[in-house]
């Protein structure tokens, strides 16, 4: 068997009410994947915007330092939600 490949993720929680103090999602897809043996290349929590998500999404697509984005978040079904 190969040994497995330490992958460069990054996290992107989407929340209007969320902190680092206060997400627990974020957190726990943090400790995930370094318990996992991945690295964290970068986390950042946005409110739920979509041109606000779209920008960091693109910035992190086009960074060769990133191998993996992992988003959580944005849930609700209103007019307002607008995560992808």
């Amino acid at each position: 068997m190969d040994a497995m490949e330490a992958l460069n993720i990054a996290v992107l929680t989407v929340s209007d009410t969320r902190t680092e103090d206060t997400d627990r999602s974020g957190q726990s897809l943090v400790q995930r994947l370094t318990e996992a043996g991945h690295r964290l290349a970068d986390k950042r929590i946005v409110p739920d915007d979509v041109y606000q998500i779209r920008a960091v999404v693109a910035q992190w697509i086009a960074d060769t330092g990133v191998q993996v984005v992992l988003t959580t978040g944005g849930t609700g079904f209103t007019g307002r939600d607008s995560t992808p």
